[in-house]
């Protein structure tokens, strides 16, 4: 039986695939709803002429949202946004801090939180992009500017993000993957096919040859095997357990690994530098002084400010995030609870730090293996002056989001003991480096 067939044959894991596509397809269709009071025809010549700005790479992540002035124009960058502010408020503010021990409530409390801190954002996002619509006049693209368009579409939009926040955590809760990055990866593999009409436009009219088109196809395959090969390595910690008699029974003794992933914060990293690097073109919009203006231009996609920018921000944030989700002190508690050690390790603290250790070697190599798929094909391809409509980081979240989704289908198969479907489509096991 095909694996398609595997998936629906279990009654858990073809309601939530097909929860997951109902939730999708209400995103693209409110995609597709315009908010009220704008021009549609000159929307679409200004944006023609903003495809290499920031404002181009915010429409990528909307799916095409934003050059619709869709209702759901902002996406879901305002929750990220917001979601970053808040993970960091964790580590430098103390009340946070104690509320992201407290287990599920301390959790829930600073998910309400970002969920308040997304509104804001979102109203001062909407804000933004309603100002700067207004100081379009050739082509007029507001039909009837002032306040009441400002208010009105600041509504509108917060209430599209409010909405793709809340159909976010229903998938997260009932359907397949994490919410946030499918509806990400949605909109990214919603504007493919539209790159590859562009594509073909520029070599009918001759402006892309044929070569071109064959270097373009070469760096999406290079970069594919890149990051699946590398999202499938870890780094294997032997454990050994030691043996325990309980009664007549002799519990433990064997031997096991600790396998740490070299990507451990998944594509998290480009897509909150990318939402960070997005907060200047809003707050733009609202100033007349200068330098803010020119501060602005320097940081467009594809200039060197905005890729150095970015590679640090990419670092950072795998650095950051790794320590969030990854906590050494509780893996060396609970190994030393179980009787678990590291050969030569003495259990406790010193297994803490050489956890520590070897986790932030590895973490380099996943900070520099994310930074030079996000900027290397992109430079590659402006120097070379070939299109490449989608750059690395777009490639990045669209093959980490496809086999973080396809790890959690596989789950669900395992669990239930069906192979049938895994002998034909299951993943490899993560390529260990010793």
């Amino acid at each position: 039986m095909s694996g398609i067939a595997g998936i629906f044959r279990i009654e858990e894991l073809r309601k939530r695939v097909l929860f997951t596509v109902g939730m999708l397809a209400i995103y693209r269709l409110g995609v597709h709803i315009p908010t009220p009071g704008v021009d549609g025809a000159a929307l679409k010549q200004v944006f023609e002429s903003m495809q290499g700005t920031i404002f181009g790479f915010f429409n990528l992540f909307s799916g095409g949202a934003l050059e619709r002035f869709s209702v759901f124009a902002l996406g879901i960058m305002p929750y990220i946004s917001s979601s970053i502010i808040f993970q960091l408020l964790t580590v430098v503010v103390p009340y946070f801090h104690e509320l992201q021990k407290e287990g599920e409530q301390g959790r829930k409390k600073i998910t309400q939180y970002t969920r308040y801190g997304a509104v804001l954002l979102a109203i001062i996002q909407g804000t933004g992009i309603a100002t700067q619509l207004q100081n379009y006049q050739n082509p007029a693209v507001v039909l009837h500017p002032g306040f009441t368009f400002v208010v009105m579409t600041v509504i509108t939009l917060t209430a599209g993000t409010l909405f793709l926040m809340w159909i976010g955590e229903q998938m997260s809760e009932h359907g397949i993957g994490n919410g946030t990055s499918v509806l990400i990866y949605a909109g990214i593999a919603a504007r493919i096919p539209t790159g590859i009409g562009s594509a073909l436009s520029l070599y009918r009219s001759g402006e892309l040859s044929f070569l071109k088109i064959l270097i373009v196809l070469a760096i999406i395959l290079v970069t594919f095997y890149a990051i699946i090969f590398v999202e499938r390595g870890a780094r294997r910690i032997p454990i050994q357990y030691a043996k325990r008699v309980i009664g007549r029974k002799v519990y433990g003794g064997q031997n096991t690994f600790l396998p740490l992933k070299v990507n451990v914060s998944g594509v998290i990293p480009p897509i909150f530098a990318s939402s960070l690097l997005m907060f200047p073109a809003t707050f733009a919009a609202f100033s007349r002084i200068k330098y803010i203006q020119d501060f602005t231009q320097m940081i467009q996609p594809g200039s060197m400010l905005y890729e150095i920018l970015f590679v640090v921000l990419i670092v950072f944030f795998t650095y950051f995030y790794t320590a969030v989700v990854f906590k050494t002190d509780d893996v060396a508690e609970n190994l030393k609870k179980n009787g678990g050690f590291i050969p030569g390790i003495r259990p406790g603290e010193a297994t803490e730090q050489y956890i520590d250790y070897v986790l932030g070697r590895i973490t380099l190599g996943g900070a520099v293996y994310m930074a030079a798929i996000c900027v290397l094909p992109t430079l590659f391809t402006q120097t070379m002056k070939v299109p490449f409509y989608f750059g690395g980081t777009s490639v990045l979240i669209l093959v980490g989001v496809a086999l973080d989704t396809v790890a959690q289908i596989e789950t669900y198969l395992l669990t239930r003991n069906y192979e049938g479907f895994m002998k034909h489509s299951r993943l490899k096991g993560r390529t260990v480096f010793s």
